[in-house]
């Protein structure tokens, strides 16, 4: 490929990086504004999203450029394909983490219960997910994406865990039951956002070894 291509790839990559860090930031302070029932902070998730989705449309349109000025073949081909994938994964990423933050604006005007205990094991798995599956792109490791993809069966059980005494919860305390729904429902979204987290992990493979291993157990854990 040319420069131009080499050019152009470059400012992509940077493009997709810098929607990857306002993301990763978007689900931290979603997650603490949770715990710490923080409104500030969950105001500035909302308010921060339009700016993300600006960023997934300008990388998307350099996508959409690169393949009809540059017509990739083989592995260029497919960084092309994975940034495109991974740029819907992220934004939807900063979409649940919006969703978490209003579930903590809808907390402050309930009554006070204390949070899942282990709501914070939960949140530290995910976003080590997030930000290793983007470690695991940039850095072009098959192997690191495939551990990620792994993981995701753990934050499925903290997932389970945290429903089921939520549900408890709720049955034992039923004038508080808003409130432990809020909870419930930002437990479901985190668990969404491991799994985007998980499909980054898979398109890296992709990328990388050429073969499509979702919905493939074999495929996914062959190196395990």
């Amino acid at each position: 490929m040319s420069k131009h291509w080499e050019r152009d790839l470059d400012n992509l990559q940077r493009h997709l990086m810098a929607l990857a860090g306002s993301v990763e930031e978007a689900i931290f302070k979603g997650t603490r504004s949770l715990q710490e029932r923080d409104p500030s902070l969950a105001r500035e998730v909302v308010r921060g999203d339009s700016a993300i989705d600006q960023e997934e449309n300008y990388i998307e349109n350099e996508c959409l450029k690169m393949l009809a000025l540059h017509q990739p073949v083989a592995i260029d081909l497919r960084r092309i394909i994975v940034a495109l994938k991974i740029n819907t994964d992220l934004e939807r990423m900063a979409d649940l983490a919006v969703n978490i933050a209003e579930r903590a604006l809808d907390l402050v005007e309930l009554p006070r219960i204390a949070v899942p205990d282990k709501l914070q094991g939960m949140t530290d798995l995910t976003t080590t997910m997030v930000r290793q599956s983007l470690d695991a792109f940039v850095m072009l490791n098959a192997e690191q994406a495939r551990q990620i993809i792994r993981l995701d069966d753990e934050v499925d059980r903290y997932n389970r865990e945290i429903i089921e005494q939520l549900i408890v919860h709720m049955q034992q305390l039923p004038e508080q039951v808003p409130a432990f729904l809020a909870f419930f429902s930002a437990v479901r979204q985190l668990e969404r956002i491991a799994d985007h987290a998980t499909n980054i992990a898979e398109d890296v493979v992709y990328l990388i070894e050429g073969e499509i291993i979702r919905h493939h157990p074999i495929l996914r854990n062959e190196h395990a």
